[in-house]
């Protein structure tokens, strides 16, 4: 009996999203792959025509005449060859109502894969692609409602102050100015967050090329992370030779830094150490440079899921979890601009974040040899 379209059963405890996405991604790494549409096509259409032409011959045998018996013969196997056909397409099918479903804005619906060729692998290829879309439309919901409720908090905030001052109930002394001050920086964080995003969705960005030292730039990013993290007592240490110079869009690098290493402060216990080094690589022409939260790891299956779109650390052993589940996002996506990477490698001293970066930007190998 067709199956259409449906949403997975529920358990004792719901799936998270990303749960979903790990199963729909294991099961279809291991649905067998020892058959083939084609094959099975091709049996058909060899059994059909085989088995036509027998019954055919035996009720010519039979003495009836060959301008019926051939007629009955393909009428016989064409009904069964429909039928098979319709097994064989049942899944297609599915898929085609899926679809339908999903352009409808239905992100839990799923099918069933019927068989192990290449439609099986179809459907199992579609449900994880529908779990990664359902996972990503709801954190989408959740950032709108979280970001919502944060403009919210400091534009409130600043109007309260306003107009206690303008009724003349407070007086406009430093201090309570310093407080409208420290919520407009508030919400330009944020609003600044969310042009990162709107950045991302597009998928480029533009850059501004100049030659930079890195160390130097590492010491400026390091500054006001320290001064935020002062209270965790955390020890930055920094292994960076004054010599090492890169091309690169300073203001994108030091966001690309600014997140990794406020990260590994997030989720280092208080009173430890991070450790940042860099070296240059003369073998591929790369700065490498390694974010070190010691003590703490990163399982490997869960080392390409963070940098997922609002996808959040459990914040364990660390000092805080919260967050927007982007920032590591825009990490990789600073690095890609530049030609680099980011990912997190194997280090028995804890989570090792690498960021590769090119030396020689192109455009500004470009306009030396211009020059």
């Amino acid at each position: 009996m067709p199956l259409s379209p449906h949403r997975h059963a529920t358990t004792d405890r719901p799936q998270t999203p990303e749960e979903e996405i790990e199963k729909t991604a294991h099961e279809h790494e291991m649905l067998p792959r020892h058959t083939s549409l084609t094959l099975k096509i091709t049996v058909l259409v060899v059994f059909a025509s085989a088995a036509a032409f027998i019954l055919s011959w035996a009720l010519h045998e039979l003495g009836m005449s060959g301008w019926i018996s051939l007629p009955i013969s393909v009428l016989v196997f064409a009904i069964v060859g429909y039928f098979f056909s319709r097994h064989l397409t049942r899944s297609l099918l599915e898929l085609r109502d899926a679809a339908k479903a999903m352009a409808d804005g239905d992100y839990s619906t799923r099918v069933v894969p019927h068989s192990t060729d290449e439609v099986g692998e179809l459907a199992a290829g579609f449900n994880q692609m529908a779990a990664e879309l359902e996972h990503t439309d709801q954190r989408r919901k959740d950032l709108i409602a979280n970001v919502s409720h944060e403009l919210r908090t400091p534009v409130a905030a600043m109007r309260a102050q306003a107009e206690n001052m303008a009724d003349g109930v407070v007086e406009p002394t430093p201090q309570n100015l310093e407080l409208i001050v420290t919520q407009s920086k508030r919400l330009g964080d944020l609003i600044a967050f969310l042009l990162d995003l709107s950045r991302i969705e597009a998928g480029a960005a533009s850059l501004e090329i100049t030659r930079f030292n890195l160390r130097e730039l590492l010491e400026e990013t390091i500054r006001p992370l320290e001064i935020a993290d002062a209270a965790h007592n955390h020890h930055i240490e920094l292994h960076v030779p004054d010599t090492l110079y890169l091309d690169g869009d300073t203001d994108r690098l030091g966001q690309l830094f600014t997140n990794i290493i406020n990260n590994a402060l997030k989720h280092s216990p208080d009173g430890t150490r991070v450790l940042i080094e860099a070296h240059e690589n003369d073998h591929d022409g790369t700065a490498v440079t390694n974010v070190i939260n010691l003590g703490s790891q990163i399982d490997k299956k869960d080392r390409e899921r963070i940098f997922r779109r609002f996808v959040q650390g459990d914040g364990h052993p660390g000092t805080s979890s919260g967050g927007t589940g982007i920032g590591l996002s825009i990490a990789r996506w600073a690095a890609r601009l530049h030609g680099g990477t980011v990912r997190v490698v194997d280090d028995r001293r804890g989570t090792d974040f690498e960021i590769r970066l090119p030396l020689r930007h192109a455009a500004a190998a470009d306009s030396d040899d211009a020059d």
